[in-house]
């Protein structure tokens, strides 16, 4: 990567226990501004954990976090954090559904809390984002907990893009997925990360969704933190 531009997101020497066989660790990681990897190597609470410690949700015990240009450290007060944190989309299934709502109402709600009588514009919006999504529009209507699978995966991508953040970290999106849907979704968030040009953060444990995704694919050497490139990763990448 170049040196000579501050990297957006930059990891070093980071280790965070979380209660698990050993701590979260992760030597050196830097992304510049329209970087896109996947990490392997990371289960679903690793996962977690590394886009708390990003965001600055939870400090690391040791190393540094220095995201956005600034040490996560640096983030004194709620409210500052808070603001912040409007620069990340989290892709997860940690993303609540409304299940009250249909698939409509809960796009809009990362946009407003006027979704039962949906003024013109916020709904123009929305739409802008259902065509983005590739969401049929025959599912506008159900309740989202009825809607397909893919339908509610893509609902929560669209939640973490209606904020237009700069940085996307997505929590294995795939295990939402049945082997079916997957190609298609990874072909659109691929598509997606490039159009918005978003420095993007994709965690997953499937080496064929990862290749589709993102740029560039490291797996996680848990004992040391290291990132690596794997073989297979340059097989499947044609590289």
């Amino acid at each position: 990567m170049n040196e000579s531009r501050e990297p957006l997101i930059e990891l070093r020497g980071i280790s965070k226990d979380y209660r698990s066989l050993r701590p979260l660790r992760i030597h050196d990681l830097r992304l510049q501004h329209g970087d896109s990897i996947a990490l392997m190597g990371l289960d679903a609470d690793a996962a977690e954990v590394l886009v708390s410690v990003i965001t600055g949700a939870t400090l690391p015990d040791a190393g540094e976090a220095r995201v956005l240009g600034r040490a996560t450290t640096s983030i004194a007060t709620a409210d500052e954090w808070l603001n912040w944190l409007e620069q990340f989309g989290l892709l997860s299934n940690r993303t609540s559904l409304i299940e009250q709502l249909n698939v409509e109402q809960n796009l809009a709600l990362a946009l407003s809390l006027e979704v039962e009588d949906m003024p013109p514009s916020l709904r123009a919006q929305v739409r802008t984002l259902v065509a983005e999504l590739h969401i049929d529009e025959a599912e506008l209507s159900l309740p989202v907990l009825q809607a397909s699978a893919a339908t509610q995966v893509r609902v929560r991508l669209g939640r973490a893009l209606a904020i237009k953040p700069q940085i996307l970290l997505a929590e294995h999106p795939n295990a939402m997925l049945s082997p079916d849907d997957t190609p298609a979704f990874a072909a659109d968030l691929s598509r997606i990360i490039a159009d918005r040009r978003l420095t993007s953060v994709l965690m997953t444990s499937d080496r064929a969704f990862a290749s589709a995704v993102a740029d560039h694919v490291y797996v996680l050497q848990p004992a040391t933190g290291v990132l690596k490139q794997g073989s297979w990763v340059t097989r499947l990448l044609g590289r």
